[in-house]
């Protein structure tokens, strides 16, 4: 295992507060249990954590290869969101107005419900309800930021639209011609949040079984390098790490994101930036950033950029990508130009999970028993939440609000085979990054990143 202190900024905190990161005994031989759950993640401890709500008594084992939280869990941006990869327009096109808007309600309160639960089990993950500022630096960026807020109302959703003043008011960067606000979305140390919730899981029963590896899901069944469980139930809750699995290589892609952190900013500098509302923050752009003020005074920053790697490989020799920590410390100095003296502390990176048609799902095979959740896209850190609840009610027969959203028993298309996967996802990511440019220069929306969009269920 990867020195775990080492994964993150997360996990480096995570240790100083005293967690030693060991791993728990693996999985002591052939057992059996009521649900079996591939992934000590956050759709992994979610789902456990409710079906011990639902039913004290179930035998509950979790099978993870690493420790909890080692995988996307433990190293995204902190973003407790509402977001989804998938637009409500797409939705409603596939499952009607009323389907998308029952989601899009479905994803807000999540966001209230895990910081609901943090409180109630005292889990101290920094969790802060500031909502999300993100900026218009140009003028295309500005007209998508409109267009945003302009529809928002028709889902339910609350996004504001801040002209020029009031967003450098609330965040003062470059070039800031105005921004979309909305209050739904938490500040959050991702880490914290998922080795406290292990610890709840453990403390109500449940068995975790660290440094055990899944070799592949079968009915009923979890067949592991240290022995065969056999469940009822089997989750899969293996997210970018399901690409290993035999039979699931082309259920979802990982892709690689990647974080640089700052050392502490003393107040003054924060005065001029702001942030007073621990708001996460972000730009319109097409090649994704994201960032949120840490605890401890810290800039947290993200985005995409990696490539994805031939045959979806997972590395940790990939979890740093020095051409991309270059390009995201460039990005945030030219948000904010007086950081450009300022030390980076800490970059990381790591997978998330694609699948063909950007779509997320959750559901159950009743005939194999085989469950499963993910294609999260990077917006998993509150998604896991409303994933471990609806599979909660899928596995213990229980109908109910959550198993009539339109992502339950959703079925991607597999992606291609290789090579042609490796062309088009970095093809993909060429455009976004050149639809960006092509902004700058022209002053008007992509016609590029429109077509990318039409594929990737915008």
């Amino acid at each position: 295992m990867t020195n775990a202190r080492h994964l993150s900024l997360w996990f480096d905190q995570v240790a100083a507060d005293g967690d030693p990161l060991t791993r728990r005994p693996p999985l002591d031989g052939d057992t059996e249990a009521d649900v079996v759950i591939v992934g000590a993640g956050l759709t992994g401890l979610w789902t456990a954590y409710y079906l011990t709500e639902a039913d004290p008594e179930l035998r509950i084992v979790i099978v993870e290869q690493e420790i909890a939280g080692f995988g996307a869990s433990g190293r995204n941006g902190g973003w407790c969101s509402a977001l989804l990869p998938t637009s409500a327009a797409a939705i409603a096109r596939h499952h009607g107005t009323p389907a998308a808007r029952a989601m899009r309600a479905a994803m807000r309160d999540t966001v209230v419900e895990v910081g609901g639960v943090a409180a109630f089990e005292e889990i101290d993950c920094d969790f802060a309800y500031g909502g999300t500022i993100t900026l218009a630096r140009s003028p295309a960026q500005y007209d998508r930021a409109r267009a945003m807020a302009d529809d928002a109302a028709r889902w339910g959703d609350d996004v504001t639209l801040l002209d020029a003043a009031t967003a450098r008011d609330r965040l003062a960067a470059t070039r800031v011609h105005g921004a979309t606000y909305t209050s739904d979305c938490a500040r959050v140390q991702p880490a914290r949040l998922a080795r406290g919730l292990a610890r709840v899981v453990a403390a109500r029963g449940a068995t975790i079984a660290e440094g055990t590896t899944a070799l592949r899901l079968a009915p009923h069944a979890a067949v592991t390098d240290h022995g065969t469980v056999r469940a009822r139930h089997v989750v899969r809750a293996t997210e970018a790490w399901t690409s290993a699995l035999p039979d699931s290589q082309r259920d979802v892609v990982p892709i690689y994101s990647m974080m640089i952190a700052t050392e502490p900013l003393p107040p003054e500098v924060w005065q001029r930036i702001g942030l007073a509302r621990n708001e996460t923050f972000a730009d319109h752009r097409h090649l994704i950033v994201y960032g949120q003020r840490t605890t401890d005074d810290r800039i947290a920053f993200g985005g995409r950029g990696a490539p994805y790697h031939l045959g979806s490989r997972i590395d940790p020799a990939f979890d740093g990508d020095a051409r991309v920590h270059a390009h995201l410390r460039r990005a945030l100095v030219d948000l904010f130009p007086e950081l450009a003296e300022t030390a980076i502390t800490h970059a990381w990176g790591g997978p998330l999970g694609i699948a063909r048609d950007w779509q997320p799902s959750v559901g159950l095979d009743e005939r194999t028993g085989i469950a499963w959740a993910g294609g999260y896209v990077g917006d998993g850190l509150s998604t896991t939440n409303l994933a471990g609840r609806t599979l909660t009610d899928l596995i213990t027969g229980h109908e109910s609000p959550l198993t009539r959203l339109p992502w339950v028993d959703h079925r991607s298309p597999r992606w291609e085979s290789e090579p042609v996967r490796w062309l088009g996802i970095n093809v993909g990511l060429g455009i976004a990054a050149t639809a960006d440019a092509e902004e700058r220069l022209t002053r008007r929306p992509s016609g590029l990143a429109h077509a990318l969009g039409r594929r990737t269920g915008h």
